[in-house]
């Protein structure tokens, strides 16, 4: 590769990087937003309204816009590993959304980069917002996070049966919402009249509720793209980065109590990131 074409493919992953950063940090706040203010506590139909728009905008990007050639799925061995895919990325962002519930906002961008007991006492003990089981469904959407991008990363990268980042939501997005639907059913038995009653008594919801869908597909959309041009090991170092972003604009706009215990967390992980930045530009 050229020097020229060296610069803007680096060019092009800084701007992918800071697009991925700024979507899933507002889809994040949004979820927040409307767990907190509106009492919107159904995580699992939240998520399938993130699917439903990463379905329906997939489809119009790729048949009407023709943004990308559509693809063909190839075999059977290839659709059961976006099936696990889709169940796998469910129970991520789902344990996600649950664990908003019962834990501050940089409470969970802090555990998705953590390991192991050291940390859990650290967080425990220096995190005034601690709650257990918020905890325990943070760690759960970690690891399943973790399996994710190593799976979507052999779909956007297997020569065989390689699929680009628009088709593969194309494919993923209406297994997941079949996995969704009836878990929020019997779940959430409520959801359905809860948010028609909700979204008559507060229409602006029904704004917030689209303009955190569609985020959601262009998160979704940039993190498989950050995986297709990067890897899962580096997608994961840089979602680290993004929590600790994500918890400076939290602390701004929530007004969380932070302690030093929790800063010397943060601290730790953007120390991390620039380690793990520095090696792999040392033997590139």
């Amino acid at each position: 590769m050229s020097s020229s074409a060296s610069k803007k493919h680096a060019v092009f992953i800084t701007c992918l990087i800071i697009l991925w950063y700024s979507t899933n940090i507002g889809v994040l706040l949004l979820n927040k937003f409307l767990l907190s203010n509106y009492g919107f506590a159904f995580p699992i139909f939240l998520t399938m309204c993130h699917m439903s728009a990463c379905a329906v905008l997939s489809y119009i990007s790729i048949m009407f816009l023709k943004i990308v050639p559509i693809q063909r799925i190839k075999s059977r061995s290839q659709f059961l590993r976006i099936a696990t895919l889709s169940m796998v990325f469910c129970g991520s962002v789902v344990g996600g959304n649950i664990s908003l519930k019962y834990c501050r906002f940089r409470s969970i961008r802090l555990g998705i980069g953590m390991t192991k007991d050291l940390i859990f006492n650290g967080m425990s003990r220096g995190e005034p917002s601690f709650h257990l089981y918020g905890f325990i469904m943070c760690i759960g959407a970690t690891a399943a996070r973790a399996f994710k991008s190593v799976l979507q990363g052999v779909l956007l990268s297997n020569e065989g049966e390689k699929l680009n980042s628009m088709n593969l939501m194309l494919y993923m997005a209406p297994i997941a919402i079949v996995v969704l639907l009836p878990a929020a059913i019997v779940m959430e038995p409520n959801v359905f009249d809860f948010v028609v009653s909700l979204g008559l008594e507060h229409k602006f919801m029904w704004v917030l509720l689209l303009v955190n869908s569609t985020m959601a597909y262009g998160a979704n959309l940039c993190n498989f793209l950050v995986t297709k041009h990067t890897s899962a090991l580096t997608l994961q170092v840089l979602g680290n980065a993004k929590g600790a972003v994500a918890v400076v604009i939290s602390i701004l706009i929530f007004r969380n109590p932070v302690t030093f215990i929790g800063i010397a967390g943060y601290t730790m992980t953007v120390m991390g990131v620039a380690a793990y930045g520095e090696s792999k530009r040392r033997y590139s």
